[in-house]
């Protein structure tokens, strides 16, 4: 596995930052509701997340302003997406900092236009990206600014880095990763890379049918992917006793009457989570490690019949006497749903990209920053 190479520069890199203008790219891509009819903020973790870069800047007299990237607005404006909503937010959490709009509603962003860099560094002295879950995507704002501006990780990006590629290269043992969701195609790489390195590799969600279909057994109708059959056929064949797969399964039967089932469910039935038998077994993993991640749910937990597979996994990760790491998205909702968000020890900011650095060993907004003037 190839570690993150060469010294990626911090906050105290960049020197005098008094009277300086420093653009923060954070990543707000926050969820908002707007069922009351005033469309407001629902979760604002990923911005209190952004908070301690925000203060060391402004006490050493920096002007901070920062930028980031809501929804998908395909490259021009939509009202949908403004950043009004989470720039009343800001402005109660951190009243002296700025707030651009939308970087998304610029084709140059996601295109990484050099003029729309130039655009966005205008009168800018400093750049600090503090946007973990976006730092995988070479956008315009995540590598452009580093190649001409003196540039530094903000703390988030930081505990994210030392925090994910200590579970990569220096991981304490048992090292557990627990991953879930629906596609084994998503998560293949990162399913190759841990098995170099865990001791033990759950898995749940329904990219387990696509494992069971590989070991020849009947799935009914739920969901897998066929043309990933034989690469589940070749992990399952390398991986040996290190993989760990359900034992039963909760669904639907063929008249859609909820059911359980072993591992071999029969014509018409879907399986939707994992069973009461295997969330046991899979907490039985967790604490017994000392180091644990864990990307995806086990079922579908929005579903109260389907949630408790992914409610006991999620109270095995606040037990256990492990180093917890919970590699954001459904994960981290999960968490936040059963209110035990506050009961690991590192929830992502980042799905996509915690997988691709533990993948990897880097992302391209690392490799940015290591390439900026001052680093």
């Amino acid at each position: 596995m190839t570690e993150v190479r060469g010294r990626i520069p911090t906050l105290e890199d960049l020197g005098d930052v008094t009277g300086r203008r420093v653009l923060v790219r954070t990543d707000f891509n926050v969820p908002l509701d707007d069922s009351s009819g005033v469309t407001r903020v629902v979760d604002d973790f990923r911005i209190r997340a952004a908070l301690p870069t925000f203060s060391w800047l402004m006490e050493r007299g920096a002007e901070v302003v920062c930028a980031s990237h809501l929804g998908r607005p395909k490259g021009a404006p939509d009202a949908r997406y403004s950043m009004e909503p989470v720039r009343d937010r800001l402005a109660e959490l951190a009243p002296d900092v700025s707030l651009l709009e939308n970087l998304r509603f610029h084709a140059g962003e996601e295109g990484n236009d050099p003029a729309f860099v130039a655009e966005l560094i205008d009168g800018v002295d400093f750049y600090v990206n503090d946007a973990f879950g976006a730092s995988h995507r070479p956008h315009a704002s995540i590598v452009g600014p580093p190649a001409t501006l003196p540039s530094a990780m903000g703390r988030l990006l930081q505990s994210e880095v030392d925090v994910l590629l200590g579970l990569r290269n220096k991981p304490k043992r048992p090292f557990v990763a627990v991953l879930g969701g629906a596609k084994i195609s998503d998560k293949l790489g990162v399913v190759e890379a841990l098995l170099e390195v865990v001791d033990s590799l759950v898995i749940g969600g329904a990219m387990c049918f696509t494992f069971f279909a590989a070991q020849g057994k009947p799935i009914g109708g739920s969901l897998w992917e066929p043309d990933m059959v034989d690469t589940c056929r070749s992990i399952l064949a390398s991986a040996g006793d290190k993989l760990v797969l359900p034992d039963d399964i909760v669904g639907v039967d063929a008249e859609g009457q909820f059911a359980t089932f072993g591992t071999r469910l029969p014509d018409g039935a879907k399986g939707f989570d994992i069973g009461p038998g295997s969330a046991a077994a899979f907490s039985d993993v967790v604490m017994d490690a000392r180091m644990v991640f864990w990307n995806g749910p086990m079922g579908m937990f929005e579903d109260e019949r389907f949630a408790g597979g992914t409610r006991t996994l999620a109270e095995a990760m606040a037990e256990t006497k492990a180093f917890t790491v919970v590699g954001g998205g459904d994960s981290a909702a999960a968490l936040a749903q059963f209110r035990l968000d506050d009961e690991v020890d590192h929830v992502s900011t980042g799905g996509g990209a915690s997988l691709e650095l533990l993948e990897l060993g880097d992302l391209p907004g690392l490799a940015a920053l290591r390439g900026a003037p001052n680093a």
